[in-house]
């Protein structure tokens, strides 16, 4: 089973009214099915592998009973917030020593929103209220959270934003769940901007020390052409500059992967790349040519597809 997905709002902020409608806090992490199921606790991301490795905290899940799957968002905290930066250092460990003391030193939970499947009982036709009273009759584990539920969307717009977190996802009480669907009846809206792209290159420090200084991002179009985001560097440091450079020093290749010719600002002394290393960045807007503007890098990604190009 796949995640049902939320329609992006065309105005942020811009939450539908009226008591058809719950909602909820957008986290800043990534989405996670607990699936009980088979012989074993497996927990699938948007793109189908198994993150338990990962995170050896939520082996609790295994207690649900069999045959359910749970829905929800894997979240580090940093100072009181969620920390995607955070998370990304444990999204990619696959070795169980290291991710255990990561799990010591970084601890995840697990919010969890909804219950496609309880014990063997296929809810998905069923309306969103009833699937939540059956999540919430369910006995979760250590590390395993309700998300909570409001029915003021207005308050929890202005609450997300006050307290710094990434937004709201506004769900119709009635909504049936859609496996792998991006559906209006889930609509999200969020304070600010972020998007997976794809590294095409990076240039190193202008201090001569060879390491990495920013990344040259891009976004493939429908015919499979890349396209230009943007250079960035902010962000760029620590444990994500040492995992870039040796993700993308394998990759290296003599020639621009975009299929625009680049401004000499933004060429000048870059090792191109083969385009297969996506990155999440979040950014203020992005100008008439599509270029985003003050970009942050966040953390490598490998459990979703990267966002298309938009013209």
């Amino acid at each position: 089973m796949q995640p049902m997905l939320a329609t992006p709002v065309a105005v942020p902020g811009r939450l539908p009214e009226g008591p058809g409608w719950r909602f909820e806090v957008k986290w800043d992490g990534v989405r996670i099915l607990a699936d009980t199921t088979g012989d074993r606790l497996r927990l699938p991301g948007r793109n189908g592998r198994d993150a338990a490795l990962a995170y050896p905290e939520l082996a609790g899940l295994a207690a649900l009973p069999p045959g359910t799957v749970v829905d929800g968002e894997v979240v580090a905290m940093r100072d009181g917030v969620p920390s995607f930066p955070a998370l990304a250092e444990r999204m990619h460990v696959r070795d169980p020593a290291r991710a255990a003391a990561l799990a010591r030193r970084v601890p995840v939970s697990y919010l969890v929103f909804d219950a496609p499947v309880v014990a063997g009982e296929d809810l998905t036709r069923r309306p969103f209220t009833e699937r939540r009273a059956s999540l919430e009759a369910l006995d979760l584990p250590e590390h395993v959270q309700l998300s909570p539920v409001y029915e003021d969307g207005d308050l929890i717009w202005a609450a997300t934003r006050a307290q710094g977190l990434e937004g709201v996802v506004a769900k119709r009480a009635a909504s049936t769940y859609q496996p792998g669907r991006r559906s209006a009846d889930w609509l999200k809206a969020v304070h600010h901007r972020t998007r997976t792209a794809v590294i095409g290159g990076w240039r190193p420090e202008t201090t001569g020390s060879g390491r990495m200084g920013a990344v040259l991002l891009g976004a493939r179009d429908a015919a499979g052409d890349l396209h230009f985001l943007c250079r960035a560097g902010s962000g760029l440091a620590g444990a994500l500059a040492r995992d870039l450079t040796a993700a993308l020093r394998p990759l290296e290749r003599a020639t621009s992967p975009f299929a625009e010719r680049l401004e000499p600002v933004d060429a000048r002394g870059t090792v191109w790349v083969e385009p297969e290393v996506l990155l999440d960045v979040r950014y203020l807007t992005r100008t008439p040519s599509g270029r985003l503007r003050q970009p942050v890098l966040r953390g490598r990604r490998d459990d979703v597809p990267p966002d298309p190009w938009e013209a």
